[in-house]
């Protein structure tokens, strides 16, 4: 059996089973949906946003592209932008990056003649690279260079997304949170923590894990 009618045929044990466990849940999906994070994430297979963070449909709305990047001068990711922060209304937006990139490791070797559409996609993160060239220099490793390059990525794009007038001009004032996810412990770390992130020293290479960011924002809660 080949992949996409493997897929079909998953699909339909998977509807068969929402609706055992739930006779109501295609009713609620069909009524419309109301999520309360927008995830701007890594095209990357690897990095499904429901399934690492265990939301159900419904909880979050997303875009990934190559490398996690955010341009006002991008109408798709600026549409995503605007419908979610103003008709949506969304309380989050996540940026979440993952450790070993391919698009940021692509961004530290020669530009690939051969992906003119990538090239360009990741001319942004070159310039990062650039940027940054100095502290980059100084870790042990490719595999290191490509890491922090992609903690340094996550950053840029929360700052952009903060900019925008859509975000600063929102009356709910969304939260842009930067996250990492690790592919070899399945864990996400927080780079930059929404409205939390003044805590925190956004140069820092320490990640702060998701538990300890959950407790301090509880905690400020009460």
């Amino acid at each position: 059996m080949n992949r996409t009618k493997r897929m079909l045929l998953e699909n339909i044990a998977w509807a068969a089973e929402s609706a055992q466990s739930d006779p109501r849940f295609f009713d609620g999906l069909a009524v419309g949906q109301s999520p309360k994070a927008l995830w701007l994430g890594c095209s990357d297979s690897r990095v499904p946003a429901e399934i690492v963070t265990n939301c159900a449909p419904g909880d979050l709305f997303v875009h990934r592209n190559i490398a996690n990047l955010f341009s006002s001068t991008d109408d798709n990711v600026m549409s995503v932008l605007e419908y979610a922060v103003q008709v949506l209304k969304v309380h989050d937006i996540i940026v979440c990056g993952h450790y070993g990139c391919g698009g940021v490791k692509a961004a530290l070797l020669p530009i690939p003649s051969d992906l003119p559409h990538v090239a360009r996609r990741i001319a942004p993160l070159c310039a990062l690279a650039g940027a940054h060239s100095a502290e980059l220099d100084q870790c042990r490793s490719g595999d290191e260079q490509v890491n922090r390059l992609a903690e340094l990525n996550v950053m840029a794009q929360v700052r952009a997304i903060r900019a925008t007038s859509i975000v600063r001009d929102a009356a709910h004032s969304p939260s842009v949170h930067g996250w990492i996810f690790g592919l070899h412990d399945g864990r996400i770390k927080v780079l930059m923590a929404g409205d939390l992130h003044s805590r925190h020293n956004e140069s820092t290479r320490r990640a702060v894990p998701v538990r300890e960011y959950l407790h301090t924002a509880e905690t400020m809660a009460r």
